[in-house]
């Protein structure tokens, strides 16, 4: 019995921390409004979230991002080449200084 006052208790706090956030009236109110909608929306969790402020993702311009990823690319390569450029002029440098060192001894 103790366990389900405790159970109970522990409700009541939720409930009353919801009414003192307006989360159950801004609920009501979304519902209300929903079921008084004379033609009900076919997507209901999408007009709740407009009805609770909930904003729409911003559409995506896939042109910008193609040409993005185009220009990435484009920088990718030049990356990867200069990168073998340089590896091979340090290869070459340290080719050199192994051939004095040898030649040295």
């Amino acid at each position: 019995m103790a366990q389900f006052k405790a159970a109970e208790s522990k409700l009541e706090q939720f409930r009353s921390y919801l009414e003192q956030a307006d989360v159950l009236e801004s609920l009501t109110n979304v519902l209300v409004a929903l079921y008084e909608e004379p033609e009900k929306p076919t997507n209901a969790l999408e007009f709740v979230k407009e009805h609770l402020g909930i904003p729409k993702p911003e559409p995506v311009d896939v042109e910008s991002l193609r040409a993005e990823v185009a220009e990435l690319r484009q920088r990718y390569e030049k990356l990867l080449e200069e990168n073998r450029d340089l590896k091979e002029k340090l290869s070459q440098i340290e080719s050199a200084q192994e051939e004095e060192q040898h030649l040295a001894e």
